[in-house]
C-alpha cells in the first residue's frame, strides 16, 4: 500500500524558507505569507505560496538590487520552482537601515 504524499503546512514552508535564507546570515528577516490573498490564483492552485520578504544582511553590502535578489534566489534554490509562486523582496545592507 502506497502512502499519499505529505504536503507541508504553511508554517513548515515558512520554516523551510527561513532555514534556507539563514545562509545569508541576515541581521533582520521578516517573511509574510500572502498566499490567502491569492486564493483561486493559478499559482495558489498548484500549491505555490505568495510571500513578501524584508531582509537585512551584510551579504548585500555594495551589491545592486539585481545582485541581492540573485543571492536570495540562490539561497532558496529549488523552492523558487516548487513551494514559492511569487516572492516580493526588499533587501538592505545594515548600513542602509
Amino acid at each position: 500500500m502506497s502512502q499519499a504524499p505529505i504536503t507541508p503546512s504553511l508554517d513548515d514552508c515558512q520554516s523551510l524558507l527561513r532555514g534556507r535564507l539563514a545562509s545569508l546570515a541576515p541581521t533582520h528577516i521578516e517573511l509574510i505569507d500572502d498566499s490567502a490573498l491569492h486564493a483561486g490564483h493559478a499559482g495558489a492552485q498548484s500549491g505555490g505560496g505568495h510571500f513578501r520578504l524584508f531582509i537585512v544582511a551584510n551579504a548585500f553590502t555594495g551589491k545592486s538590487t539585481l545582485a541581492r535578489h540573485q543571492l536570495v534566489y540562490a539561497a532558496l534554490g529549488d523552492l523558487m520552482r516548487t513551494r514559492i509562486h511569487a516572492l516580493s523582496i526588499q533587501s538592505s545592507s545594515p548600513e542602509e537601515v
